[in-house]
């Protein structure tokens, strides 16, 4: 393998929570962000659940893991406790993207920031149908309202999709936490000018708490590097 993956993680409560409702799992082949939904008890549980379920989980396909987690959910929480959850697991530099919820799935590439996930809110809906435009979706009061989610007795499925990385690809899973509150121009920058991911990690939690901080704020940072000549 002439490649290496470099993951860093920064979560944080916020300025206004309690408590850290979000909860991350990383290892070299798999990371992903849970957000708990349902109040700060059955959310910490459920999203807590979700990245334990990954943590054992070996198979090469996100899918059955995440109708695992659906399963436990029903089995081990009360009635609305739930959990969004943005997933990769990789292989070489092809990966898989497991989506459900408003966590976000971002890739900077040569430069460019594009997301890679697709969030499953009311107002991303009424952007797809045309009803909205993505500025009227960013300041609009239930931008949060999720659609699809991974819910004691009301789960949906995911979005499972496969992608291929290249080498000095950076990677960005995220709750909403950072995305409702900061601007992508902000974001985008310090994925481009701070080299070091954790500290780059750690400067996104701090943007977002530097605008009111009002949610839990979660982000892995994923480097895809070359192999220097004496590691292979």
């Amino acid at each position: 393998m002439t490649h290496e993956l470099r993951i860093a993680v920064a979560t944080d409560p916020g300025l206004v929570r309690e408590h850290n409702e979000d909860s991350v799992y990383v290892r070299p082949d798999l990371q992903a962000v849970a957000d708990g939904m349902g109040g700060h008890e059955h959310g910490e549980v459920a999203s807590a659940l979700a990245v334990d379920v990954l943590a054992t989980w070996e198979g090469d396909d996100l899918g059955p893991a995440v109708a695992e987690i659906a399963r436990r959910l029903d089995a081990e929480t009360p009635q609305g406790a739930g959990t969004t959850l943005t997933a990769i697991r990789w292989d070489g530099l092809a990966f898989q993207l497991a989506h459900i919820g408003d966590s976000r799935a971002y890739v900077l590439r040569e430069g460019e920031l594009r997301q890679i996930s697709h969030d499953h809110t009311m107002v991303q809906a009424l952007v797809d149908a045309g009803r909205m435009t993505p500025e009227e979706a960013l300041v609009h009061p239930r931008r949060a309202y999720v659609l699809r989610a991974l819910q004691s007795g009301n789960s949906h499925d995911p979005d499972l999709t496969w992608h291929q990385a290249k080498v000095e690809d950076r990677y960005l899973l995220c709750s909403d936490g950072l995305t409702d509150y900061t601007d992508l121009e902000d974001v985008h920058e310090i994925l481009l000018s701070t080299e070091d991911g954790t500290e780059a990690a750690w400067q996104l939690v701090a943007l977002a708490n530097g605008n009111g901080g009002p949610d839990n704020i979660t982000c892995v940072i994923v480097d895809v590097v070359r192999k220097k000549w004496w590691q292979r």
